[in-house]
């Protein structure tokens, strides 16, 4: 079969053929090279300007290399991938975040609201549009490619479970797009000791340092990039801006989970209203600042993640309190700290969870808890307020506490 390559700065050259090549041309793959992978992470990290579609490149490479050693090695695991389709896998790997909003993460939450699909739920992309047309005419069931994309089969853990090859490879592309240097991700090693025990995909012992480097690589990149205040701030304004788009039927819901991110911007930028403000905010980073922001041990309420149901609320009481508008208190209490890596099965005399195969992680899950952090964000001219309002609302500990400086603490703007 005829065959091409590209270039790709995080794997090399990677190889694709006819099908790959007609799945790329089609408008819903095109899409997603006008998606940024970290939302307004540049806003931080200049160079963080990679797309949706190089990391799809790049997890469809990984997956068939995985393919290329379960072939070559003839293990077990090949009856299982087998009748679930490796070929498929592969396909599935390039599709699986066509579903995936503008900005990525920052209207993750929103569509999934007002569609009720989450944006691994594909099916209707994979039927209805060019996708599903190349699709059946090479032979391969959208319906199925949907099921492994949704990790509704045995063999779709290798692109979505505890340790696979999605994380390998955003982490891997997000690192060398930021320059966090921090960690490292053995991709090679972490896919050659790869195996299935029955039907569940587990890491064999001489994987665990490298399992060990990609939870260092996730760690750092949640304190560095992905829980960085600016980029909580701005993916927090976007997603406000976008639920007042959704709110006042300026878009319907369908047609805003197709837009990507040229499309927003400029939707955004034309609104008279609060979109159109936040617009011009985020075009020339004048972003909300801190009026709170601290760690679930200095709040009183009893349980912080049940106020993640009543955010709305919370902002009008706040702002009522501090009188200002509504819509500019804004509050970020991201879910509960957790890295699913740590829960990844570890064939090592038996199995076991890698947090009890490896002391280092087991440390590095109270790590993480101690970097959590809530925000409430608001126009510098009205932090104090702001600021007095929050406070009271969280019941936070006003006594004194000795301050630990880290390396990842970040000053004021």
């Amino acid at each position: 079969m005829d065959k091409s390559v590209i270039l790709d700065p995080i794997h090399g050259y990677i190889e694709f053929d006819q099908l790959k090549r007609s799945l790329f041309d089609t408008p819903q793959m095109q899409r997603l090279r006008r998606i940024k992978q970290l939302g307004f992470s540049n806003l931080v990290y200049p160079g963080a300007n990679h797309t949706r579609f190089e990391h799809s490149m790049g997890v469809m490479h990984l997956t068939s290399l995985f393919k290329k050693i379960q072939r070559e090695n003839k293990t077990p695991i090949s009856d299982i991938l087998d009748n679930d389709g490796l070929d498929e896998i592969v396909v599935a790997a390039l599709l699986h975040d066509i579903g995936h909003g503008p900005f990525s993460h920052a209207t993750e939450k929103l569509i999934e609201q007002y569609t009720r699909k989450s944006h691994d739920d594909v099916r209707h992309i994979l039927s209805e549009t060019e996708v599903g047309d190349v699709l059946n005419d090479n032979g391969f069931s959208p319906s199925r490619i949907a099921k492994h994309i949704l990790g509704e089969t045995s063999a779709s853990q290798i692109l979505s479970s505890e340790i696979d090859v999605d994380k390998m490879d955003y982490l891997a592309r997000d690192m060398h797009y930021t320059g966090v240097t921090s960690g490292s991700v053995d991709y090679i090693r972490l896919l050659n000791h790869l195996e299935y025990f029955e039907t569940k995909l587990v890491l064999d012992a001489g994987a665990i340092r490298a399992a060990e480097g990609l939870l260092v690589s996730r760690y750092w990149m949640n304190v560095s990039v992905y829980y960085h205040h600016v980029s909580r701030i701005s993916e927090t304004m976007c997603s406000r801006a976008c639920a007042y788009l959704l709110e006042n039927n300026i878009i319907r819901p369908q047609e805003f989970a197709r837009l990507d991110d040229t499309g927003l911007t400029a939707l955004m930028r034309n609104d008279s209203g609060f979109a159109g403000e936040i617009a011009a905010r985020l075009d020339n980073r004048n972003l909300y600042k801190r009026a709170l922001y601290t760690g679930m041990d200095s709040v009183g309420l009893n349980n912080i993640f049940e106020q993640r149901n009543h955010v709305s609320r919370i902002e009008k009481e706040i702002a009522e309190t501090a009188r200002v508008d509504p819509e500019l208190v804004i509050i970020d209490i991201p879910s509960k700290p957790a890295m699913a890596e740590m829960k990844a099965l570890i064939m090592d005399g038996g199995m076991k969870k890698l947090t009890d195969a490896s002391l280092f992680v087991k440390d590095l899950e109270h790590a993480q808890i101690n970097n959590w952090k809530m925000g409430v964000f608001t126009p510098k001219e009205h932090l104090e307020a702001v600021s007095k309002a929050a406070n009271d609302f969280f019941e936070i500990d006003s006594k004194p506490k000795t301050k630990q400086v880290k390396l990842t603490d970040d000053f004021e703007e």
